[in-house]
C-alpha cells in the first residue's frame, strides 16, 4: 500500500475526474473514495483510462452505515465494485462504527471477511473506530483489521489509539493529515504542542 494517497471526500463528480487524473499523472498510486462520497464512478473511470496497470493502483472504498448488516454489505460491495468498474478492491473499510447498532456493524465486518477469503478484496479494515469499537470488533469477529483510517494531524495526534494499533499490528492511516476538515486556531496549535 502506498504511503501517500489522494482522498476524494467532498470532491464533486466533475472535480473528481480532474483530481484523480492529475494525481495519477503525478505519481500518486493510492486513491481513497467511499460509497457516501458519490464519486466512485469517476474514480473508476480515471483508473481504467489512466494507462497504468490496475495492480499498480491501490483503491480504497468504504461501506456506508445504511448498508451495514451481512447481506446489505455484500450488496453494497457489489454496487461499489460496479460503480468503480473494477474486478477487485484493494481495501474495503467500515466507514464509521455504529455503537447503537453494533450487531449490524459486526455483520458487515463478517461479510467483509467473506469477501477477503474469496479474494474479492485484498484487505479489510475500519475507519473512524476508537479503542472500544476496535476491541469489540476484534473480540466478536476474531479478526484484526488491517487498517484503521482516522483523523490524525498535528492538532489531533491520537496517541493512545496509535499505540493500540501498534500493539495489534493495525496500520494507522490519517485522513486530513495536514489539519483536518475543521479549522484549528492558535489555541488548538498551542494545545498540540
Amino acid at each position: 500500500m502506498p504511503a501517500l494517497g489522494l482522498g476524494v471526500f467532498r470532491s464533486e463528480p466533475g472535480e473528481t475526474v480532474a483530481a484523480v487524473r492529475s494525481a495519477l499523472g503525478n505519481g500518486y498510486r493510492l486513491i481513497d473514495t467511499a460509497a457516501a462520497y458519490k464519486n466512485e464512478q469517476q474514480v473508476g473511470e480515471d483508473v481504467r483510462s489512466s494507462g497504468i496497470p490496475r495492480e499498480k493502483i491501490f483503491i480504497t472504498t468504504k461501506v456506508w452505515m445504511s448498508d451495514y448488516g451481512y447481506d446489505q454489505t455484500l450488496r453494497a460491495f457489489d454496487q461499489s465494485l460496479r460503480r468503480l468498474g473494477l474486478d477487485f478492491l484493494d481495501l474495503l473499510l467500515l466507514h464509521w462504527p455504529v455503537p447503537s447498532a453494533f450487531e449490524a456493524t459486526i455483520g458487515s465486518y463478517k461479510a467483509m471477511m467473506k469477501l477477503l477469503a474469496e479474494g474479492r478484496v485484498r484487505a479489510i479494515g475500519a475507519s473512524n473506530f476508537g479503542l472500544k469499537d476496535l476491541n469489540e470488533l476484534i473480540e466478536r469477529t476474531g479478526h484484526i483489521p488491517a487498517l484503521n483510517q482516522v483523523e490524525l494531524h498535528p492538532f489531533f495526534g491520537q496517541l493512545e489509539l496509535r499505540q493500540f494499533h501498534g500493539k495489534r499490528g493495525i496500520l494507522t492511516q490519517a485522513w486530513s493529515p495536514i489539519g483536518g476538515v475543521n479549522r484549528y486556531g492558535a489555541k488548538a496549535a498551542k494545545e498540540a504542542l
